[in-house]
């Protein structure tokens, strides 16, 4: 079977496991990504913004660290190209993939965001990622200034995959990830 036929399986067999997550599940990765900030920001005078991203179905949901902490949103541009913005009190829009995004200002650089977290349709021992198959992190990862801002997974414990994910030659690691059970950074 070939790389694109086995990530097609392994997307369909993790979103059905993602689609059965309860509400409290998701609440609880919230909860270690919160433990997981504060304990990375006590070794920074000058900590950034934190990237996160909008949403989509079932994925864990952390919008909320907006009360406490500058967030960047990413903008999906055409040829899979992603730029995070400052999540400003400005309205949304839709981006070049349909999911809302900051539509304002200067892109962010690397050298002001902190770090990125990422949805994870499962992600394995290795950090290998398992996203949607539009490569716009990976590509933004490419660059290696943007490489050396930690990336982490998030994602519940049952889409950890007990097996190695099949992995692209263009398919970065992760720095990390973080379910309702572990913090693995």
């Amino acid at each position: 079977m070939m790389n694109f036929e086995n990530k097609k399986l392994e997307r369909d067999t993790f979103r059905k496991l993602r689609d059965g997550i309860s509400l409290n599940q998701r609440e609880n990765v919230e909860k270690n990504v919160r433990k997981y900030i504060d304990s990375f920001i006590k070794g920074y005078k000058n900590f950034g913004y934190i990237a996160i991203y909008w949403p989509l179905k079932n994925e864990v949901d952390i919008r909320s660290l907006k009360k406490k902490f500058k967030l960047a949103l990413p903008r999906c541009e055409g040829k899979k190209e992603l730029l995070f913005y400052p999540w400003d009190e400005k309205p949304l829009t839709k981006d070049f993939e349909g999911i809302l995004s900051p539509n304002n200002s200067s892109p962010l650089s690397h050298l002001e965001i902190s770090m990125i977290f990422v949805p994870c349709l499962s992600v394995d021992k290795n950090l290998t990622r398992l996203g949607y198959g539009g490569g716009y992190f990976d590509k933004l990862r490419r660059d290696n200034a943007w490489r050396n801002v930690p990336c982490i997974g998030l994602l519940t414990s049952n889409c950890v995959s007990k097996v190695p994910l099949t992995r692209a030659e263009w398919d970065i690691p992760l720095s990390g990830f973080i379910t309702e059970k572990e913090i693995f950074v």
